[in-house]
């Protein structure tokens, strides 16, 4: 017998993702991924410790010099993380 409503395995797959809490998750992951491809190498040596929590990004970093420049940079460095997902996931960013 065939079924007339058959799906692919990764539609079904990407359907659960998007309707559950996994997706939030998710673009967390992605964002944090994402820090090295946006900022480079060099500011990614620097970094210790990066993480999301209640939509806030916290960045521990070696250098007080590359903290003050990318606090400086502080929105720019937002839109581009939550554009690198295409959602808006983090609201602030918070360095150490």
């Amino acid at each position: 017998m065939r079924r007339n409503q058959t799906k692919k395995i990764g539609d079904l797959l990407k359907e659960f993702s998007q309707s559950s809490k996994f997706n939030k998750k998710l673009n967390e992951t992605k964002i944090v991924e994402n820090w090295e491809k946006i900022l480079g190498k060099t500011i990614s040596s620097a970094t210790r410790n990066i993480y999301v929590q209640n939509r806030v990004l916290y960045v521990y970093l070696d250098s007080s010099v590359i903290r003050h420049e990318l606090f400086m940079m502080r929105s720019q460095l937002l839109n581009a993380l939550n554009e690198s997902v295409n959602q808006k996931v983090i609201d602030h960013i918070v360095f150490k």
